[in-house]
């Protein structure tokens, strides 16, 4: 059955902040954000959170109807500010892991194009409906909307996210980070009308804009 893709409304801010904390939360760079197992599912959604509204502002979220994944993006046609009163809001969402998701940040803002772009920030699936088609689903739509302005693409993912993005005609770009033993994030490109491949490479759900970030 073909997966209706929307954009969120405002209301629904919490419910996609919770799919990208489900999404995030098994996997190894939530485990190096927020140690603490019994926090990591609060403090990812409230970080996410903090980005959602953000991209209510300077991006897009779509979601599928049945709200279950979701992507968040920012239209980097120029500098993108940070969301109001950032700081703060990291620490009273982070709390002592507010330094991590600085350092996140710093890893992004260090291998993003300058070049206007779309940033990917955040492509999530609920684990339990994961394999399902949702998430090409919503890379098929981000498709069809970028190659209509012939606009290109970025995103930060986790390995997890690579392969799916790759099939959606994402190239891997630049060097592979690896914020910690074990964490690896691989920046992703993708250029207007780029077609999808199946060729893997050392790579991402993310979101911050990690997610991707994918």
């Amino acid at each position: 059955m073909p997966h209706h893709i929307r954009a969120a409304r405002w209301r629904e801010q919490d419910i996609v902040a919770t799919v990208i904390a489900e999404a995030l939360q098994p996997t190894p760079i939530a485990a190096w954000l927020i140690p603490d197992q019994e926090q990591r599912g609060r403090v990812l959604a409230d970080v996410a959170a903090i980005w959602v509204e953000h991209a209510m502002f300077y991006g897009d979220v779509h979601v599928t109807s049945d709200l279950t994944a979701a992507t968040v993006c920012f239209h980097q046609y120029g500098p993108v500010p940070p969301p109001a009163d950032y700081a703060t809001r990291l620490a009273t969402a982070a709390g002592p892991h507010a330094e991590r998701f600085r350092l996140l940040d710093e890893i992004m803002d260090s291998r993003q194009p300058t070049t206007a772009h779309y940033h990917l920030a955040f492509l999530a699936v609920r684990p339990t409906h994961q394999r399902t088609g949702r998430g090409r689903a919503l890379t098929e739509h981000l498709r069809c909307r970028l190659d209509l302005i012939e606009l290109p693409s970025w995103a930060l993912t986790l390995p997890a996210g690579q392969h799916l993005l790759a099939q959606a005609g994402y190239d891997t770009d630049h060097a592979i980070a690896r914020p910690a033993e074990g964490v690896t994030i691989q920046p992703m490109f993708r250029r207007p009308g780029q077609r999808g491949h199946t060729a893997t490479a050392a790579r991402r759900p993310a979101g911050r804009r990690h997610d991707s970030r994918a």
